[in-house]
Order: structure tokens, then sequence, then C-alpha cells
């Protein structure tokens, strides 16, 4: 009865979560105001297909270039560092540019400068390792499917870019990777209210809030400010208003790309009032000390915690205990000290002073979990309420000690498969699951939640 009873929770929790977060297609007006001129507008968007043992792959893209037979554009205003590891299986914007309509066959992605980060887990505590990679191209071009990407007058299109490290990075005969990186790069033109074209990563801090336009603006993860609009759908965590965000909060966003370049949140969540904070996946834990790959931070810690580095943080003071977009009498049932577990995706807030980092709050974070679907494996209650195992994810299959499970209810967003009575046939599938991953309370195990499955190709 327990089992079932915590499995109904978390799935009520999930079509929740995924709701507020923006997990399936918008069907929200615009706030913010068009160009009105002929020209169109171009989104970019972009995330990753991990690997097992990277979790940080930072590669500059220097430019963006749309091309048909008779012209070429950059939508790319300038070059983007960005951190494709982090993003796994996440979506973030990355760039926004103005050009004219026409339909565009194929886009141009120059690149430079990749640096990996990996972790091994045979060691005690994990360590981390890094490299400097080599680009075997530089330049990519790639083709959009069917029939390329059309821009109307006026209009807002999307580019959705899927680095894909698993066929990117090339490894030995050991399955080590050598540094090598061959670029391959998935390609789609989407639209700003589909799901492939929504925003479901975007993090920042607060650094003005006008109440009048219901708006606020953002310092983003990737050095460009964002306008945020507001309307009455927009969902806010805790008793949290537009009129109550404090200035430097941290906040989470999640949403859709309008055509003036801002992004209309469906859903805004003030992580922590903190002025500094440690962001990324759990490695190891043991008592009240928990080792983490430290993949963001605010503000520049270093040299006590530099970033893309594993620190083992202190937890043992923390009673505040949150889950993403979420606020129930019951989420401390459902996350707190005694259920974090390796693999999980964490956002520490806390004070930094005199080079000390004390926290105060600890915050579920949604992930992305790539992995081969086991045969046989699915099993189909009513609907899309069910499970499956997947295999092969370094870090969950570590602490699972093998296959782990994904549970999915009628919320659930798949994609590339016919929901899953489909994934029962779909042999031993490579996917993508985007969820939240929790301890099992029988097990210990950690066990995913997924908002999203998606067949890679």
């Amino acid at each position: 009865m327990k089992r079932f009873l915590f499995v109904t929770a978390l799935l009520a929790l999930i079509a929740l979560t995924f709701a507020a977060c923006g997990g399936g297609s918008s069907s929200s007006s615009s706030s913010g105001g068009g160009s009105g001129s002929s020209q169109a507008q171009i989104f970019v968007t972009g995330e990753d297909a991990p690997i097992p043992s990277v979790v940080s792959f930072y590669v500059t893209i220097n430019s963006v270039t749309l091309n048909n037979s008779s012209t070429s554009v950059n939508v790319l205003s300038q070059p983007t560092t960005v951190d494709f590891g982090r993003l796994m299986g996440l979506r973030s914007l990355l760039g926004f540019e103005t050009v004219a309509p026409g339909t565009y066959t194929s886009a141009t992605f120059n690149l430079s400068n990749p640096v990996i980060y990996y972790v091994d887990m045979t060691t005690n505590p994990p360590t981390l390792g890094s490299m400097n990679g080599t680009l075997t191209n530089s330049t990519v071009t790639v083709s959009f499917p069917k029939s390329g990407m059309v821009v109307g007058s006026n209009g807002l299109a999307g580019i959705h870019m899927d680095f894909d490290l698993g066929q990117s990075l090339a490894v030995n005969s050991n399955g080590q990777i050598t540094g090598s990186v061959n670029p391959v790069i998935q390609l789609m033109a989407v639209s700003a209210t589909e799901e492939l074209g929504e925003i479901t990563e975007f993090t920042g801090s607060v650094l003005s809030v006008n109440t009048s336009a219901n708006t606020l603006t953002m310092q983003g993860p990737f050095g460009f400010q964002e306008v945020i609009d507001t309307n009455s759908s927009t969902s806010f965590n805790s008793s949290y208003t537009l009129a109550t965000v404090p200035v430097d909060a941290i906040v989470a966003v999640v949403g859709t790309v309008q055509s003036d370049g801002s992004i209309l949140a469906s859903g805004l969540e003030v992580i922590t009032t903190d002025k500094a904070f440690i962001s990324g996946r759990i490695l190891a834990i043991n008592g009240s000390q928990v080792t983490m790959f430290v993949g963001e931070e605010l503000p520049n810690l270093s040299p006590t915690i530099p970033v893309d580095t594993v620190y083992t943080v202190n937890l043992s003071q923390v009673t505040q205990y949150d889950i993403c977009f979420f606020d129930n009498w019951f989420t401390q049932q459902l996350f707190n000290a005694s259920t974090l577990v390796v693999g999980q995706r964490i956002f520490v807030g806390g004070t930094f002073q005199s080079g000390t980092f004390t926290p105060n709050m600890v915050s579920l974070r949604r992930q992305g979990v790539l992995g081969a679907l086991v045969l046989n494996s699915v099993s189909v209650t009513s609907g899309n309420i069910g499970s499956f195992q997947m295999q092969n994810d370094l870090l969950l299959s570590y602490a699972a000690g093998g296959p782990f499970t994904v549970n999915t209810g009628n919320a659930t967003i798949f994609e590339n498969i016919n929901g899953l009575t489909g994934l029962q046939s779909a042999g031993a599938a490579n996917l993508v699951t985007r969820g939240l991953v929790f301890k099992d309370l029988n097990t210990g195990k950690p066990v995913v939640f997924a908002g999203r499955v998606r067949v890679l190709p």
C-alpha cells in the first residue's frame, strides 16, 4: 500500500509540475508586441543527448547561419559558450534575431573551443577529469528535414538544435573518450508554442521588476539579459506574485518565446533569495556530507568552489527542502534529507562570506536522463500510466546497481513514439527521459518520474 500511495503521489506531482513548467503545448496568446515591419523573427534553442560519464561539455557557438538558394543570414548576434552537458534533456534560449522572410533549407554552425568534463565513479569520493577537445570539423552545415523552415512576414519561427554528444565524442576500444569531437547536430524548425519550441530551463537573477508592464528583467545563464512577460495564466510558487518577486532573487522561468524576443512565462519559480548558490548532480552521499558536481554557481565562488569541480557540502543544518515548481503540504514527505540519492540534480542556496559557503536550502530540479530501454520491461496500467526500465546512464545505473525504473502518467509527453504502448515494441531503443529523480522508499534506489520521454533517432 505504501508503494502504491508513493507512486500515486509522485504521478500527481509530475502532472502538476509539468503543467506549471510548460511541459505540454501552450495556447497562451502573446502579451508582447510584434516588430511592425516586414521582417520576421528567429529564436534559437539548444539541448543535448548526453553520454555516460560526461557531466559537462562546453563549446563556443560563434555563429548560426540560415541558408537558402539566394541568401545567408546569421541568427546569433554574438559568440555564445554553451554547456550542453548541463542542458541534458532541457532547453534554453540561445539567441534571437530578425531575418528576412523566406524558406531556409539549412543552417551552418561555426564552433570552437570544446572542453569536456567527466567523472570517475570508481574512486571514493568520485573524481573529476577534464580535457580540451579537438574539433574534426569546426563548421557544420545541417539541412532542415522535409520542406525546410518557412518564415513568414512579421512571423516568428524557431530553430531547435540538438547536440548529440553520444555520436559526437569519439571513444576508444575501452569506451573512454579520446577528446576528438566530430559534431553531430540534429536540426528542426519549430514554432514557439509546440513542445520542442518551448523554453524549459531559463535560470538567472532578477535585475528589475516592472509591475505596470507585467514584466521583469533577468540576467540569463549565457551572458545576455532577457525580458520575462507574465499574465493571469502565469503560475508562481509559494505565495509570490510579480509584485513580491525580490530584485536579486534567483528565479527559474519556463514558457514560450514571443515575437519581440521576450519570454511569456507559463511558470515562474523563486528558487531562493540567497545571494549564493551551487547547482549540479549528486555523485555520492555519506550521511549529511553530499558530494556533487558543481555545474553552476553564483556569484563566482572561486577559489573556494570553482565551477566544474567536485565539491562536498555539509547539509546537516539544512531544514528547507523544495521541489521544482511545486508547493504542497506533502512536499517535505517526498523530498527531504533522507531522500537524497545519487544522480539527482539539486540546487543548494546559501550565503558566502569570508571564503565560506553556508547552505540553508536545497531544491530538487528537473533533469534529463539518457539510457537504453530494457527489453520487455514496459508495464502499462492504463493509458500512459505505467513504467519501464532504462540502463546505461552512468550516475543512475551506478546508484541503482543496474537498470532503473521510470514511471509515467497520462500527463507524460512521448516523442517519436505512440505512447507507452508504442514503447512496448520499441526494442532496446535509446531514450532521453526528462523529469524528477526521487529515492524509491522501498528499495533506496533512484526512480525517475517522467514528464517527457523522447525516443532518439
